[in-house]
């Protein structure tokens, strides 16, 4: 399966984490957007919003990372533990994943990424940063995990998001639940080590921007 992405994504430790846990090997494509790779023809051809990540499995292309992550699950993993299919139980599982996306993601990449550009970090923008955070920490009152009592693409999704953060000065430590739902899932979560490469490469992107 191909795999069109770049390292330092938030996204792309998920996938690869993902893939790596149901036994999906990709022939990774790194794209270079800032040399505007994903606008090459070809590309286009694959994926008319030329975004990464995207993958393309025996000429299916799809993108969006939480629908590439729910369909990795669906087409290759044993069992349903990452992505119930019990009606109630997904649906839960969708919901923090739309909330990663529309809210916590959303408020993150809108507060930092200006700051990669050098410009100045926008109070205002904090305040949505603070009010994801404080709406994730609610969730997980009295839970171990964000959508039931084990591990889903949930939890994998939105550790990975606050994984990459936290390593261009995200702090979670005021929000406990958050905080210590990380550290378990730090520990829990097959295959971390995908996570911690992503993290390590955009790291290394921010320090080459300053």
């Amino acid at each position: 399966m191909d795999l069109y992405y770049a390292p330092y994504s938030s996204s792309t430790g998920a996938i690869l984490l993902v893939g790596k846990v149901v036994g999906v090997e990709f022939n990774k494509i790194t794209v270079n957007t800032q040399e505007k790779e994903q606008l090459k023809p070809e590309f286009v051809k694959l994926n008319p919003q030329h975004t990464i990540p995207t993958i393309v499995d025996n000429g299916f292309s799809l993108w969006e990372s939480r629908a590439i992550l729910t369909y990795l699950i669906e087409k290759y993993a044993k069992d349903d533990s990452l992505y119930p299919k019990d009606p109630q139980r997904r649906a839960v599982v969708n919901q923090r994943l739309y909330f990663d996306l529309g809210t916590l993601f959303k408020a993150l990449a809108e507060y930092y990424y200006p700051q990669f550009q050098k410009k100045e970090a926008d109070p205002e923008l904090f305040k949505k940063v603070e009010e994801a955070l404080s709406f994730l920490n609610s969730f997980l009152e009295g839970q171990e995990y964000l959508a039931g009592d084990s591990l889903t693409v949930a939890d994998i999704a939105i550790l990975s998001t606050l994984a990459s953060f936290q390593a261009v000065g995200l702090d979670i430590s005021k929000y406990s639940n958050v905080a210590k739902w990380f550290e378990n899932g730090s520990k829990v979560t097959p295959a971390w080590e995908e996570l911690e490469n992503t993290v390590a490469a955009l790291k290394k992107l921010v320090e080459s921007l300053k």
